[in-house]
């Protein structure tokens, strides 16, 4: 497999890796600049050309990967009998730079409900490097030329219409943000119910006001939902300090905390606290 492929298949399986390229190249070396390899946690993919030069990249990328280190990492090695050589000697005669990039596991979030709130926090997140699932049980709110907004996206944009929205739930990658902003409080109420029973999801995010969440509250814990459980579930979303109801407002408020999560030193923030919201409102904008 070659090293662009090797790129796919580790962002499709979301597990992390570094790409190490040849950038220079003086004298005599097995490969030219440009040559690029792949390195996973347990796999190795093409090759910048073998013994001792590669086998100290891949010692390097690994150990990169282990330290979840996110910034680029340069490298130059000598490839004469006087250098030295850990994993066996090459005596090529010349000198290679090798450029090591991170190659992260990008963040996944799914907005459930692509109504007025959803589509424009769909546009706002397509900008970004994510994975994304839009999933709605109403087949013409994922129409394509309602959708033709995010047809430049740099986001993987993936659309689900699941007639019974929480089966999507399945079909998201595990660490997923879900952000809950249907039409219909009966599906929210749903949703919220099947994520909080799936423990390999990410942060769940519930678009309304405290007295749905509230409602929501009581009725999850009579089906048997704990108090941790419910912790999972933040609500109102987006940055408090944001405020306003109109649709273009929210999304721009719910994205922002999603951003300053991805940012924080183990990406692990829960980008989903803040924005109060009515619930005739969320109604009308969900």
């Amino acid at each position: 497999m070659n090293w662009l492929r090797a790129v796919e298949r580790l962002r499709g399986s979301r597990h992390p890796g570094v790409l190490v390229t040849v950038t220079g190249v003086r004298g005599h070396a097995p490969r030219e600049a440009g040559a690029k390899m792949v390195v996973g946690a347990d796999a190795v993919w093409d090759t910048v050309g073998g013994g001792n030069l590669e086998a100290t990249a891949v010692e390097r990328a690994r150990a990169m990967l282990c330290e979840q280190e996110s910034r680029p990492v340069t490298l130059t090695m000598r490839l004469n009998d006087r250098a030295p050589a850990e994993h066996g000697r090459q005596c090529c005669g010349g000198e290679v730079d090798l450029l090591l990039e991170p190659l992260p596991v990008v963040p996944a979030v799914a907005v459930f409900g692509v109504g007025h709130v959803g589509l424009e926090l769909a546009r706002i997140l397509a900008r970004h490097d994510v994975e994304l699932h839009l999933v709605d049980s109403r087949a013409d709110a994922l129409e394509p030329r309602r959708l033709v907004c995010l047809d430049d996206a740099l986001a993987r944009v993936h659309v689900h219409h699941a007639p019974v929205p929480e089966m999507a739930l399945g079909q998201v990658p595990d660490g997923c943000h879900v952000l809950v902003m249907t039409h219909d409080h009966a599906e929210d109420a749903a949703l919220v119910d099947m994520a909080l029973r799936s423990p390999r999801l990410g942060p769940i995010g519930l678009i309304g006001s405290s007295a749905k969440w509230r409602r929501f509250a009581r009725t999850l814990r009579a089906e048997g939902h704990s108090d941790d459980d419910l912790a999972r579930v933040t609500t109102p979303i987006g940055l408090p300090d944001i405020t306003g109801k109109s649709p273009a407002v929210i999304a721009v408020s719910v994205a922002a905390d999603l951003v300053r999560g991805w940012q924080t030193p183990t990406g692990s923030g829960d980008g989903v606290a803040g924005t109060d919201v009515t619930d005739a409102t969320a109604e009308v904008r969900a």
